[in-house]
């Protein structure tokens, strides 16, 4: 799996507006399906898998994720919010960077290997300190898919 297939620029958002959790999973959430049952329908989905468990990961990281009826494809949102966002966090620590993963309902295998790349990218505390130091969303994109390839190559 290559981020490029399932991370395009335009779903990249830096700076967030959102100041909150749930604001930030909304805003990400209008990145990928704009408003509309299916947005709806995706931010219950994720607010409700995040009432399960954070998927506030530590390090200022987090990756919402949830299945959903209105994607045929895996697809990720990313978003850096202008403040670090209280998350819940396993650290305590707010995030500093947002990952929003959506997979079909049928695609399990698909979903777990998309967490598995993301968290195996953020692994490098230096490659994280860049990413967090990135000004804009483009910076952002091209910072993770010249990683992807790095790590695949």
């Amino acid at each position: 799996m290559r981020l490029r297939d399932i991370l395009k620029p335009e779903w990249v958002k830096a700076p967030l507006a959102a100041g909150t959790k749930s604001a930030a999973i909304e805003e990400l959430v209008g990145v990928l399906f704009g408003q509309g049952e299916a947005a709806e329908e995706l931010k219950k989905a994720v607010l409700g898998r995040e009432a399960l468990r954070t998927t506030g990961i530590g390090q200022g990281v987090g990756i919402p994720h949830a299945k959903s009826r209105y994607v045929s494809n895996l697809v990720m949102a990313v978003g850096k919010p202008a403040e670090p966002i209280p998350f819940d966090s396993v650290d305590g620590r707010p995030v500093e960077l947002i990952f929003l993963v959506v997979s079909p309902e049928d695609q399990t295998g698909a979903h777990v290997r998309a967490l598995a790349v993301i968290c195996r990218l953020l692994a490098e505390d230096e490659f994280r300190a860049s990413l967090k130091r990135a000004k804009t969303a483009e910076q952002l994109y091209q910072l993770l898919v010249q990683r992807d390839v790095e790590l695949v190559a």
